[in-house]
């Protein structure tokens, strides 16, 4: 699958660590910001300045080895459609953050991520998501891989531009490439 859209409910670090990883789990990849009101990730280049430009400059963008990512910089969905269908032809994975589960509808398949949270704090869900371990024990309230606790340093690292990819948090997101998302 070249492209997943990532959803995170109620926590903003994973919300901002969780394409990385998933992005670093394929390898080579591209993460595309379409959450406007989302972290403002580090980098020159962002999705307004290839929406502006329009999808001929997005051929500037492939070439990379590792982990890429394009900024949101203030563009919804709608504006951003054909870039993301351009960078999709360039790139071998593409990760698209999204603020809100219905962004995803006819880009890419949803991903959602959840923390793992004890008791009346867990969500009901039925479908697939991802779990993220936190410092309690919880039992996963549906079907979808856990991730272990990433250390500290490592989601410094992360927000600092460092994908050590050899890390067991990273490794553990190459299971979601592998799975089918809807």
């Amino acid at each position: 699958m070249p492209a997943l859209a990532v959803w995170t409910a109620y926590d903003g670090l994973l919300s901002a660590v969780a394409p990385l990883g998933l992005a670093a789990a394929a390898g080579t990849a591209l993460v595309v910001d379409l959450d406007p009101a989302g972290p403002v990730y580090p980098g020159s280049g962002s999705l307004a300045d290839l929406v502006a430009d329009g999808p001929r400059r997005v051929d500037l963008v492939p070439g990379r080895n590792g982990v890429a990512v394009l900024r949101n910089g203030g563009v919804a969905k709608a504006e951003a459609r054909e870039v993301i269908d351009a960078l999709l032809i360039g790139w071998p994975h593409l990760v698209v953050r999204v603020g809100a589960p219905d962004i995803a509808d006819g880009l890419a398949p949803l991903v959602p991520v959840w923390p793992l949270l004890p008791g009346m704090l867990a969500p009901t869900v039925e479908m697939q998501c991802v779990y993220q371990r936190t410092g309690f024990v919880a039992t996963p309230p549906g079907p979808g891989p856990v991730l272990p606790r990433p250390r500290p340093a490592f989601l410094a690292g992360l927000l600092n531009g460092t994908v050590a990819r050899h890390s067991r948090w990273v490794a553990a997101w190459r299971e979601v490439w592998r799975l089918p998302w809807h």
